[in-house]
């Protein structure tokens, strides 16, 4: 993970994982980037990750 963890709790990051692929997730830029094999980026708002394939995007 970066040092960067977007208001997340360190514990918290270190469970979560994509619910696309169960790929682990990363925080780049602010919201939680899966580096797994579906790539998707998950927004976080006012520090709640919104972690619902329907809300996700993919990477530019």
């Amino acid at each position: 993970m970066t040092g960067d963890t977007a208001g997340l709790d360190p514990a918290l990051l270190e469970i979560i994982v994509c619910p696309q692929c169960r790929g682990p997730l990363e925080v780049v830029g602010g919201e939680l980037a899966c580096q797994g094999e579906c790539r998707l980026v998950y927004p976080v708002r006012e520090g709640i990750p919104v972690l619902l394939v329907d809300e996700a995007r993919r990477p530019s």
